[in-house]
């Protein structure tokens, strides 16, 4: 099982440069691990896609139901208060954004602050390199 942040998962649901990439990532191991609101951030991504005019009506119904496939699919962190405990002090340690440090925050409560070995999957160059450096298997490797 790999823990997949938001940036990952959007590849998996709508095509973009990482999509090949990304789909075998999750060929080898589909099981997925997400934070609670990660499929909320996707769909933030998708509809921002559609007001910007570069993804048509047709392709956003396409990637919700692809999205929607994963989330029956996946597990989710919902330990919102140990979460936010991560994120705050990863925030005051890493160039982090708020998102961001909640799905990095989610992903050590998962793995109870034991992330050697475990699999850390983002496209967002600052989270997986603090990531990284919290001590995860980022995927894609660099």
């Amino acid at each position: 099982m790999k823990i997949w942040d938001s940036s990952a998962v959007v590849p998996l649901v709508f095509h973009e440069s990482a999509t090949d990439e990304a789909l075998e990532l999750y060929r080898t191991d589909p099981k997925m691990l997400v934070w609670t609101l990660t499929s909320t951030e996707v769909l933030s991504a998708l509809f921002r896609r559609l007001r910007e005019g570069t993804v048509t009506q047709k392709e956003l119904t396409v990637s919700c139901e692809r999205l929607q496939l994963l989330v029956d699919d996946w597990s989710e962190v919902t330990a919102i208060e140990l979460v936010k405990l991560r994120a705050e002090r990863l925030l005051r340690v890493h160039a982090l954004r708020a998102a961001d440090s909640l799905q990095l925050g989610a992903a050590l409560v998962a793995v109870q602050e034991q992330p050697k070995g475990i699999g850390f999957v983002s496209y967002d160059q600052n989270l997986a390199i603090a990531a990284d450096k919290e001590g995860f298997a980022v995927f894609p490797a660099s």
